[in-house]
């Protein structure tokens, strides 16, 4: 476990390196003022919020904790999951995800799910682990504390992230404080995205029962994606989890993530 453990720390080294400050130039001090400026002025001027009542403080914690099982093991990097995600969430909630130069020489735009492809291991040892990585709803969501707008917030009943793109103003703190790099600033709308555990599908009474699921799990062609209720040590994925031997990614971060890896297995001996 402890290798796998680093083998995931290496997964989001980048991501966590685009967050941590560097030095302060002259232009990393801009934006530094920036900020500071920015959090005094939404100080001074928003209203106090009013929460709603489905609003959770993260000094409590979700009966219900949705999320997802990933399973490293059987998962062959197809894809699949990035582009069912991406054009549910593009008609589904929130502004759409947009695409700039789709086919271009410089393509670029916003997913709220990837997949990227590491090796591991030298000679006979060697493989290729492919590492999903999206939005992992924890239960200490750093991104939930630190919106100067309220726009990030966690949902009582079921533990799920979302951002009220209503209430964003692409300041980016919360892209900087998640240790996962798992939120995506719309090029397009100027707001800040993320998997929203496609909160408008998993209630959705008019789809068929085996289509209220996430669009992720719904096409993964392996299973490699499972979904349900990690609250409840009865469930499906929590039994799982629990046979497996599930992990939480980099959990010296202290967010406590609901989303939990299940490690590639040990190869066997041929024959």
């Amino acid at each position: 476990r402890s290798a796998l453990q680093k083998e995931n720390h290496c997964a989001f080294s980048c991501a966590e390196a685009s967050l941590r400050r560097p030095s302060l130039t002259k232009e990393r001090m801009f934006w530094h003022r920036f900020h500071r400026l920015l959090l005094d002025e939404v100080k001074c001027t928003l209203r106090p919020r009013q929460f709603d009542t489905n609003v959770i403080s993260l000094s409590s914690e979700s009966a219900i904790k949705l999320g997802l099982v990933i399973d490293l093991d059987i998962c062959v990097g197809c894809q699949a999951c990035v582009v069912n995600c991406k054009e549910w969430n593009t008609s589904g909630y929130g502004a759409p995800l947009s695409d700039s130069d789709a086919y271009g020489a410089q393509p670029s735009g916003a997913w709220l799910n990837r997949v990227h492809a590491f090796e591991a291991g030298t000679g006979a040892d060697a493989k290729v682990v492919h590492f999903p990585k999206s939005c992992l709803h924890c239960e200490d969501a750093p991104c939930v504390t630190v919106c100067p707008t309220g726009a990030s917030f966690k949902r009582s009943e079921d533990g799920i992230v979302l951002v009220n793109e209503d209430w964003c103003i692409g300041c980016g703190l919360c892209a900087w404080s998640c240790p996962y790099g798992a939120r995506e600033m719309d090029p397009a709308e100027g707001v800040m995205k993320k998997c929203t555990l496609c909160v408008d599908r998993i209630y959705n009474e008019n789809l068929p029962s085996e289509d209220q699921v996430p669009a992720c799990v719904r096409t993964c062609p392996t299973n490699a994606r499972h979904y349900g209720d990690l609250g409840d040590p009865n469930s499906e994925v929590s039994l799982l989890v629990a046979a497996r031997g599930g992990v939480d990614l980099m959990p010296e971060q202290n967010t406590k993530p609901v989303n939990k890896y299940l490690p590639p297995r040990p190869r066997r001996a041929a024959n």
